[in-house]
């Protein structure tokens, strides 16, 4: 027997399923599904209808319903109605079924096969940069925080946390340089120097990944640095070799190393787009002299190198400004010039020792408040303190409980101090011991100070 099925071609069914189904579906009516015959014979037509076939798939799901709706005994239970569903599916197949494949069996492979064109050489520019990538490959390395761990998402994507980020080997001792703030979340809890904070992995000559401890050496989060330490062996160890920040140009070229949402050991290559910049940095502080890149910089590359064209490390990548999350050709790094400040006190103290006046400055708001709008004012001396024998007035209240602004600092060495935040930016130049020439305003008056600077309390 042949039963059109609510489409162009028919499908043979054995006359025992039929019969089924209209017993059990139809309930003893003999209307087919699909048809504007409205015959009362109780046998399907027995060849393909051209009313049918030229039919819509969804007047036949219409009629399906129509036929289950009134015909069905509304006591039937979900098993049924589902099962009239599949059942309907079986004999009325849909149009987006796979079409059988035709192919072309006089076709022979070869002359379908498209001929294939040696790459040749790569063009002096393509060379360069491919060579001081795998150059520097072996210097960049995949840094995993201890507390967090890559989880797999439902779609079957591992998802790499955002402790998770790479660094750069230092030296051939195993020190390893990273940001901050790729271990902030270890160094919340406040590990003990020599704690294992991080996980490690290096790329040996091999390609295999090498699995160290990271032990914490020391961090400072008011530049986002931080130095680790792995037992490896000297020849796993490709220190990186260290460029100078201070001469670069906007325009030239550098190239990023990172891994990337766990994608170990990417290159993307850009310009140096802007120098000098602040950068707001996920550990939440400012950092000055940032170098502004367009080379593309996502969760995973901080900690990562910034090259310039020559292979040198001239910044630390740290941070993007992005509304996605992902790289918006807006990209930072810090310096190598801060690098190279901070990284051997790390190796050596554990921690950053910073010159400063050891005074209390008044915040940029308080200032304000005080009609204080050009420079930084003191507003407390501690009596044993240099600042104190070199003559600093603090800000004090006079018998009538009237305030008395104490001194206020407008130039350090006749660089120019504005607020609180760009004394401390000028500091940072110096080392403890030096000594400096204060610009004071004290009243109406306009005062010089000479004054050696102290280590900076925490």
């Amino acid at each position: 027997m042949q039963i059109i099925a609510c489409s162009s071609w028919s499908l043979q069914v054995p006359a025992g399923i039929i019969n089924s189904f209209q017993k059990r579906f139809l309930l003893g009516q003999s209307r087919p599904v699909c048809s504007n015959e409205h015959s009362n014979d109780m046998d399907f037509p027995s060849q393909p209808s051209s009313t049918c076939g030229q039919r819509s798939d969804r007047t036949c799901v219409e009629d399906l319903c129509e036929v289950i709706s009134k015909k069905v005994d509304p006591f039937t239970t979900r098993r049924t109605l589902v099962s009239s569903f599949f059942m309907y599916l079986s004999y009325c197949p849909s149009r987006y079924l796979s079409a059988q494949a035709l192919g072309d069996p006089s076709m022979a492979l070869e002359e379908v096969t498209p001929s294939v064109f040696p790459s040749g050489q790569l063009l002096p520019n393509e060379e360069r940069i491919a060579q001081l990538f795998e150059k520097n490959t072996y210097s960049v390395v995949n840094i995993f925080d201890v507390t967090l761990r890559p989880t797999l998402n439902v779609t079957g994507l591992v998802e790499i946390p955002e402790g998770n980020g790479s660094g750069v080997v230092w030296d051939g001792k195993g020190h390893i340089v990273t940001n901050f703030h790729v271990i902030g979340s270890a160094l919340s809890r406040k590990p003990a120097e020599g704690q294992v904070v991080a996980r490690v992995n290096i790329l040996a000559s091999d390609g295999v990944q090498k699995n160290f401890e990271g032990k914490l050496v020391g961090a400072d989060r008011a530049k986002d640095l931080a130095v680790l330490k792995i037992e490896a062996s000297e020849d796993l160890l490709k220190p990186i070799n260290v460029g100078q920040s201070s001469f670069l140009k906007v325009g030239q070229q550098c190239l990023a190393i990172g891994n990337p949402f766990g994608f170990d050991h990417t290159l993307t290559v850009g310009v140096i787009s802007g120098l000098n910049r602040d950068i707001f940095s996920q550990a939440g502080v400012t950092i000055g002299g940032g170098i502004q890149t367009d080379a593309a910089i996502n969760p995973g590359n901080s900690g990562g190198p910034l090259l310039d064209s020559k292979g040198n490390l001239i910044g630390i990548n740290t941070a993007i400004i992005t509304q996605t999350g992902t790289s918006a050709g807006v990209g930072f790094a810090i310096p190598s010039s801060t690098v190279l400040k901070i990284v051997p006190q790390l190796i050596q103290y554990g921690k950053v020792v910073r010159a400063g006046l050891n005074v209390d400055i008044a915040p940029d708001l308080v200032a304000s408040q005080l009609n204080v709008r050009n420079g930084a004012l003191v507003l407390q001396v501690p009596g044993n303190s240099l600042a104190a024998k070199a003559g600093i007035l603090p800000t004090t209240r006079g018998f009538a409980g009237n305030i008395i602004l104490g001194d206020i600092i407008v130039a350090v060495n006749n660089k120019p101090v504005k607020s609180k935040a760009e004394l401390e930016k000028v500091l940072d130049d110096y080392n403890v011991g030096d000594r400096v020439m204060l610009k004071i305003q004290r009243g109406n008056e306009h005062l010089e100070l000479p004054i050696t600077l102290e280590e900076k309390n925490a």
